[in-house]
Parts: structure tokens; sequence; C-alpha cells
């Protein structure tokens, strides 16, 4: 297990998306980092949302749809 997440450099706080090491989470970052990597968004994978509190306060998502429409959005 770990999390996905995404920080607007500017902006104070993230979103976090709960899931799984693998094939898929690579993809995801990939697509992500493609759509927003360039504009000042910062999309990590950490182990543990308490021993990472430079990325505080964390907006929990429930869905990976929900985590990738929140993320494109940050920087038009």
């Amino acid at each position: 297990m770990c999390y996905l997440v995404a920080k607007d450099r500017d902006a104070h706080g993230c979103f976090a998306f709960k899931t799984t090491h693998g094939k898929h989470l690579v993809e995801l970052k990939r697509e992500l980092n493609k759509a927003v990597g360039y504009k000042g968004v910062q999309i990590v994978t950490i182990s543990r949302p308490t021993a990472y509190g430079e990325y505080a306060p964390y907006r929990f998502v429930d869905t990976e749809q929900e985590f990738q429409t929140l993320v494109k959005g940050l920087r038009p």
C-alpha cells in the first residue's frame, strides 16, 4: 500500500489517493506527469502521510477517477 500525492508547488496542501505499487501506478504517474508535470504540479508516491508533513494538509480522495480529475484541474 502507498499513497499517490499531487501537490501544486505554489499552494498549501495536496490531494492523496490510497493505492498499491505496480505497473498500473507507474502508468498513472506517467500520464499525470505528462498532463501537469511541467505546470508546477508535483506527483509523488509516499508510504505514509504522517511521515511527510511538508504535503499537509492532505485531501484524501476515494477513486482514481476523482484523483485524476482534481490533479488535471490544478493548473490550467
